[in-house]
C-alpha cells in the first residue's frame, strides 16, 4: 500500500568487521488514547506492529512493536560481519494494513 511514511537508513563503521544501522521511520505512532485538542474526539490508534532488518538476504531483526514507541520512531541494529557492498532491507507493517520497505547498499 502506498503512503508517505519515509524510511531513513544511515551505516556506520563500528571496527573489528561490525557496523551499526540506524533507522529512522516517518510515522504517527499514534497510540489510540489521546484525544484531539479541538474536537475531544479520540485520535485512532495508528502504530507500527511489526518490523524486519534482512542484511544480505539473512533476517538479523523480526521485532514487533507497539503504542510505547515514540512518533517517527529510530532503532539502531547492529550488522556482524558488514563490509561495503552488502545490501540491508528494512521492513515494517502497522495496525491499519500500511506498510513500507527501504533498501541500502552498504558504503563503510
Amino acid at each position: 500500500m502506498a503512503n508517505n511514511h519515509a524510511i531513513k537508513m544511515r551505516v556506520r563503521d563500528l571496527g573489528d568487521n561490525t557496523a551499526e544501522l540506524m533507522v529512522l521511520v516517518k510515522h504517527p505512532m499514534e497510540t489510540g488514547l489521546r484525544k484531539d485538542k479541538v474536537t475531544k474526539k479520540v485520535i485512532p490508534a495508528h502504530f507500527i506492529q511489526k518490523m524486519n532488518v534482512i542484511h544480505n538476504g539473512k533476517e538479523i531483526a523480526d521485532a514487533d512493536l507497539g503504542i510505547a514507541v515514540a512518533k517517527n520512531p529510530i532503532m539502531g541494529f547492529g550488522l556482524k560481519n558488514a563490509k561495503t557492498g552488502d545490501k540491508v532491507k528494512v521492513s515494517w507493517s502497522d495496525n491499519k494494513g500500511e506498510s513500507g520497505s527501504a533498501e541500502k547498499t552498504i558504503e563503510l
